[in-house]
């Protein structure tokens, strides 16, 4: 019996076709999921959901962030997205629920999820989200092909699409030096904790420690109230020493860690 086929497709061909089209277009369209939570930490959503328990309906969401009133059926597209890659979870009331609203539309409520709760709260990470969404760290992404055309030393590729490197850049401009200093800092709150709870071992035995590279100090003001008998300083460049937070019991030292570090019995680096 011979198979149907179409401008000399077997069924199954167009079938793999589809499927692989439909996956192209996922790999396309996948940065709508990092604009999107980025609009959510903007809008501070859940923050808004928080604030009502945990479990919100699209209108007391509304309620809670800075939107106007035409866009309130664009948010619900926004929820979706959201909703679809895990940073919020939705359950659908049924009519017969006495909590159900009379608009079908409210019959929606968002709720907070392990992801959307890392935004909320002491140490969340928004900061360091939108560190990594900063239009200065999205750019270089788009020149990924041109760079890799250019013959090996060069500048990292940050720098190939900027003109300088990060840290110079954040030299330069103050409000991205904000932007990447409370970005490390909330990154550290997260992760020191967790360290020093659950392996705070490997801090056993030393006198002082040097965070190289260590910003406002986070890092280091985390392990030296956890270990009180280690002397513990922070390298970082001049103009990061310059904003360093006094009576923290931590010394800042500027310098460049590729041209000579502290001396001390440990050096500590923290890669985000």
């Amino acid at each position: 019996m011979a198979h149907a086929k179409s401008n000399g497709y077997h069924a199954s061909d167009a079938t793999s076709s589809l499927d692989a089209l439909s996956e192209l277009y996922g790999n396309t369209f996948a940065v709508v999921k990092s604009m999107a939570l980025m609009a959510a930490m903007d809008l501070g959503i859940a923050d808004a959901i928080h604030h009502h328990g945990g479990a919100a309906t699209l209108s007391q969401i509304v309620t809670r962030v800075a939107l106007h009133p035409s866009k309130v059926p664009c948010l619900r597209r926004l929820m979706r997205v959201l909703t679809l890659s895990g940073v919020f979870a939705v359950q659908k009331l049924a009519p017969g629920d006495a909590a159900a609203p009379a608009d079908e539309a409210e019959a929606a409520v968002y709720a907070l999820t392990p992801v959307s709760r890392l935004l909320i709260g002491a140490g969340n990470q928004g900061h360091m989200m939108s560190m990594l969404l900063h239009p200065n760290f999205i750019t270089p992404f788009f020149r990924i092909s041109d760079w890799l055309q250019r013959e090996l030393p060069g500048p990292c590729i940050f720098k190939h699409t900027h003109g300088r490197s990060l840290w110079e850049m954040a030299d330069d401009d103050a409000a991205f030096n904000t932007v990447v200093n409370d970005g490390m800092a909330s990154d550290s709150i997260f992760t020191m904790d967790i360290l020093v709870r659950e392996h705070g071992e490997v801090f056993q035995g030393i006198s002082s420690l040097v965070d190289v590279a260590g910003g406002n100090g986070t890092a280091a003001q985390a392990i030296a109230r956890a270990f009180p008998e280690v002397k513990c300083s922070v390298m970082d460049l001049a103009h990061v020493v310059a904003e360093a937070p006094g009576g923290t019991g931590v010394e800042f030292i500027a310098g460049d860690m590729f041209e000579s570090v502290p001396p001390a019995n440990a050096v500590f680096l923290k890669v985000c």
